[in-house]
């Protein structure tokens, strides 16, 4: 069979990067109720923690399963499954009216990964060299989505209460399930893939397969260790935020609008132009570099302002990071497996949601804020030297 012709792609990829902005919305909607509600069912901050803990540990469960559901069921299935999830979580949220009800409604997230299945379509229907700019773009919607989930989950919740600010989460929830349903074709692989993909969708073994293609194991290690400092502190990123830079919840939200509008401009018109010009391989030492250097200007900033500037290179380099890390997995793998690989991927980020939160109290209560960055120098010098010296090798190796 012939693939699908250019303008259907183009028509399905348009609809992807709508239901991503829409469920990201509906998010960071949900993040501006929780913390409130949460105060007011007697929660402190450490068993605030331990809810989103929860997330962290549902997602972590969640994400390879999901995206072997995908290569086994197709896009269809497995982002419809997701948006149901998310209906689901959202009337528990609504319904929430005690601390045991406030940690069941986390239980859907073990199926909530419509980044990742977004991500999985792009992926399918992208050409391979342009597979990293696709991507890209689905960080745009992030963007997008941060900053108006933001502003509207602050206003529904302050005119209308927390309640109806979830139940329109759980109606825009509705609204993406129809999108997925009336325009993601049913399967998005090239319909000359062989799939091999048969058999259990929790079968473990076919997941860790991948980790033996080549170059899977390093990179999945490079983004693992190299991700976890600059991860760790975004877990913290609220607490020192509050209590490091006494920032009131209006001024947070201008951050919060400054940190979406940054990342729409990068993802959206800078990373597209650099993987053209320049190897993956390049820009992912690139993005290392930066990374540690980033960490050294952030362990010496001491006031707003100063981390207002430190935001622009960091947010760059993390973008072209996670970018970069995802688009050379998937092709590292066959493409009937590129949902699986995506999924161990979005359980990167659920891994350090898990851990992040122990670590960075640790880290916050025992050596302060620089502590973050001086470690995240650290690590990423150490990576970007061993990954200079590897590739240095190689290509000395093919000269000879």
């Amino acid at each position: 069979m012939d693939p699908p012709p250019a303008a259907k792609v183009k028509k399905v990829l348009h609809v992807t990067y709508l239901i991503a902005t829409l469920d990201v919305t509906w998010m960071f909607l949900q993040f501006s109720i929780t913390p409130y509600l949460a105060r007011r069912l007697g929660f402190d901050t450490l068993w605030f923690g331990y809810l989103q803990t929860t997330v962290g540990v549902m997602q972590l469960l969640g994400g390879p399963v999901f995206g072997r559901f995908a290569d086994i069921f197709g896009a269809r299935a497995a982002l419809s499954l997701s948006c149901l999830a998310s209906v689901i979580y959202f009337l528990l949220l609504a319904a929430a009216d005690s601390a045991l009800l406030l940690f069941l409604h986390k239980l859907p997230a073990v199926f909530m990964h419509a980044l990742p299945g977004s991500q999985m379509v792009v992926t399918d229907l992208s050409e391979k060299n342009r597979r990293a700019d696709a991507l890209a773009k689905l960080g745009l919607c992030f963007g997008i989505g941060m900053i108006t989930g933001s502003s509207l989950g602050g206003t529904l919740s302050t005119r209308f209460g927390e309640k109806f600010a979830a139940y329109v989460a759980s109606g825009g929830s509705v609204i993406n399930l129809l999108l997925v349903l009336k325009f993601i074709p049913k399967h998005t692989k090239r319909h000359n893939i062989k799939n091999n993909n048969t058999g259990s969708v929790f079968n473990f073994g076919e997941i860790v397969r991948l980790m033996k293609f080549p170059g899977v194991a390093q990179t999945f290690t490079v983004k693992i260790i190299s991700g976890l400092p600059s991860g760790v502190f975004q877990v913290m990123f609220s607490i020192i935020v509050m209590n490091f830079f006494q920032l009131q919840a209006e001024q947070n939200g201008y951050l919060m609008a400054y940190l979406g509008v940054l990342q729409m401009v990068i993802q959206g018109a800078v990373i597209g132009r650099l993987t053209t010009r320049y190897s993956e391989n390049a820009l992912l030492l690139f993005s290392i570099g930066l990374n540690s250097l980033v960490g050294l200007a952030q362990a010496l900033t001491t006031n707003m302002l100063q981390f207002c500037f430190v935001v622009i290179p960091m947010m760059l380099s993390l973008s072209i990071f996670n970018v970069i890390t995802d688009s050379m997995l998937t092709k590292s793998v066959p493409a009937s497996d590129s949902g699986t690989m995506l999924g161990l991927c979005a359980s990167v980020l659920s891994l350090v949601r898990t851990i992040g939160p122990t670590i960075g109290g640790f880290l916050y209560e025992t050596f302060g804020v620089a502590s973050f960055g001086y470690i995240q120098f650290a690590v990423s010098a150490t990576t970007f030297t061993l990954l200079f010296m590897s590739s240095t090798r190689r290509n000395t190796a093919h000269y000879r």
